[in-house]
C-alpha cells in the first residue's frame, strides 16, 4: 500500500455520488483532505524557500520543492 492509498483509506471517499446523506459525509472527507493538502503544501513551500542555501543537500531539496510548486502552479501535473 502506498501513501496515497493509506491516506484515502483513512479519510474516505471524496467524490460526490448524488445522494444527500452520503455526499454530506464525502464533503466532510473532502474538507479533511483539503486541510491535509494545505499542511503538506506549507511544508513543501518552506523547503522551497531553502533553494538558495549554500549547503548542497539543502539547496537540492529546495530546488526540487520549488520546481514542484512551479509545476503545480502551471497545472503540469
Amino acid at each position: 500500500m502506498n501513501y496515497y492509498e493509506i491516506t484515502t483509506k483513512l479519510i474516505g471517499p471524496v467524490d460526490p455520488v448524488g445522494e444527500t446523506n452520503e455526499d454530506n459525509r464525502r464533503f466532510e472527507n473532502l474538507r479533511l483532505m483539503v486541510d491535509l493538502i494545505d499542511e503538506l503544501l506549507r511544508d513543501v513551500n518552506y523547503v522551497a524557500g531553502c533553494r538558495n542555501r549554500v549547503e548542497y543537500s539543502v539547496k537540492r531539496a529546495g530546488i526540487f520543492a520549488h520546481e514542484f510548486l512551479k509545476r503545480l502552479e502551471r497545472g503540469d501535473w
